[in-house]
């Protein structure tokens, strides 16, 4: 009996830790990409977020040279304007940064939030009719810590960084699955109010059909009144 008990212990240990391998791995994958945006462009990215969650956000840009031909690293003058907003449509951060630079910012309220970027180029006219390249790379949760500064301000040993991660990870898994458990509950009062919203607008429907038979009913009982043949 108890090494039964044991055997099926051991087993969810097991699962639980491939889980949770599997999970870090997935985790592990950081949105970087690049785009181009002209002289008056805005781009904007909507962005999955669980609450109370760090959000770095590190770009540099490139100017085309057409006298090389390639994309070659933009001067000092340009810079970029950054703004985020929340689900709710509320700006948590606006500020212009340089042609190369990090923003940061948290998310207070889970769901799609927007990352808009454009450049300030009408101030220095550095385009002259060109092309911007920006190379963005999106961190979220825990992947947005330096852990090598943490483990050096700390002191911490190998293993305990690594538990450290672990427990950070844990708690990032824990906040994405409350934020499904959110985006469910939000998609289940939909579909119920939708489903309601269908089941009143049938019940309408067959009240007008019933009101216009009768209508015709007694008009046509008149009809034939007035043509006396009933």
């Amino acid at each position: 009996m108890l090494g039964g008990i044991l055997n099926m212990v051991s087993v969810r240990m097991r699962s639980c830790f491939l889980s949770l391998l599997l999970l870090n791995v997935f985790y592990s994958v950081v949105s970087s990409l690049y785009f181009h945006i002209g002289e008056t462009e805005k781009k904007c990215f909507i962005e999955e977020i669980p609450d109370e969650t760090m959000i770095i956000g590190n770009y540099r840009t490139q100017l085309y040279d057409k006298q090389r031909e390639e994309y070659m690293p933009a001067t000092q003058g340009l810079g970029m304007f950054v703004e985020v907003k929340d689900p709710d449509d509320k700006v948590i951060l606006s500020r212009q940064y340089g042609s190369e630079g990090r923003f940061t910012f948290t998310s207070h309220t889970p769901g799609e939030h927007q990352i808009c970027l454009h450049s300030n180029s009408s101030k220095f006219a550095l385009f002259a009719g060109g092309m911007l390249r920006v190379h963005l790379d999106i961190q979220v949760g825990e992947h947005a810590n330096n852990y090598a500064e943490i483990a050096a301000k700390d002191k911490l040993t190998e293993l305990q960084l690594r538990v450290r991660q672990l427990v950070e990870q844990v708690d990032q898994i824990q906040k994405e699955q409350n934020y499904q458990r959110y985006r469910e509950e939000r998609f289940r009062l939909t579909s119920e109010s939708t489903n309601q919203r269908v089941l009143w607008w049938s019940i309408v429907q067959t009240l007008i059909l019933v009101a216009i038979g009768i209508w015709q009913m007694r008009h046509l009982k008149s009809f034939f009144e007035a043509k006396k043949l009933v």
